[in-house]
């Protein structure tokens, strides 16, 4: 009896190895794919919203234009054709701003900025300084240190249009003489399309450059002359034209990469 005991036990031996091995085997089948499963949960939850950030300063130069200088001047009274036709209708506009950005999801800049710009015209001091600051949003790529970007803004701002003439044409009343020189303070709102690049020099500093159109809307007279009779709020305002920004943005620069859990 014991021996066929015996004989049964090393008969089903190998049996219940087999068995055995089939189990395990079947435990890490499943095992991987609960792990497949999990995976996309466990990416999905590293995803980051806020990614970085950076701020900096930028200095920027562009060419402004009017097609008229009266329009340029927001000023009705600069004397006759003649004198009308030489005045400057186009400048060189100097001036530097700052930015402040919020990384999101490793693909779009939130920003708030500001900027402040001179165009000097004639010798005699005249001159066009527009102020503004808004909001913005665009959206990037890496494409290993460069990361190219394409966005815009909206915000509001002021301009302010000084004329002294340097050959004075004056407007004689009685015995009093009165010349042309105006000075005119105009509020606007904008919109600003923008493209440009950041260069990566290290984790925390980059290189910017922007090139933007910046579309200023608002009176195109300050009440100073019946200019104002004509415009209103929705007017298109010069001068204006394209600007080339350059800065160096200091802060989180670098990609957020996921980490494993």
């Amino acid at each position: 009896m014991k021996k066929n005991l015996l004989i049964l036990v090393w008969a089903l031996l190998p049996l219940c190895l087999w068995a055995q091995e089939q189990e395990e085997a079947d435990a890490r089948v499943q095992q991987s794919s609960r792990q497949t499963q999990q995976q996309p949960e466990r990416e999905k939850r590293d995803v980051k919203v806020f990614t970085g950030f950076s701020a900096g300063i930028m200095l920027h130069m562009g060419y402004m234009f009017s097609d008229d200088p009266r329009k340029l001047f927001s000023n009705d009274g600069l004397g006759n054709s003649a004198y009308t036709s030489s005045l400057p209708k186009d400048g060189v506009g100097l001036g530097l701003g700052a930015a402040v950005r919020f990384h999101l999801i490793n693909c779009i800049h939130l920003s708030a900025e500001g900027h402040i710009s001179t165009m000097p015209l004639m010798k005699s001091g005249s001159s066009v300084r527009t102020g503004w600051a808004g909001a913005s949003c665009d959206f990037y790529f890496d494409l290993g240190k460069i990361r190219p970007f394409l966005g815009g803004g909206v915000g509001g701002g002021l301009m302010q249009r000084l004329y002294v003439p340097d050959e004075a044409p004056i407007i004689y009343l009685g015995d009093s003489a009165k010349y042309n020189a105006s000075y005119a303070k105009t509020p606007f709102f904008y919109i600003d399309p923008y493209a440009g690049l950041e260069i990566e020099l290290n984790n925390s500093l980059a290189l910017m450059i922007r090139v933007d159109y910046m579309l200023p809307f608002g009176r195109t007279s300050s009440g100073l002359t019946n200019l104002s009779s004509d415009v209103n709020w929705s007017n298109f305002m010069t001068p204006s034209g394209p600007r080339l920004y350059v800065g160096l943005m200091l802060g989180q620069m670098k990609k957020s990469k996921n980490k494993d859990r």
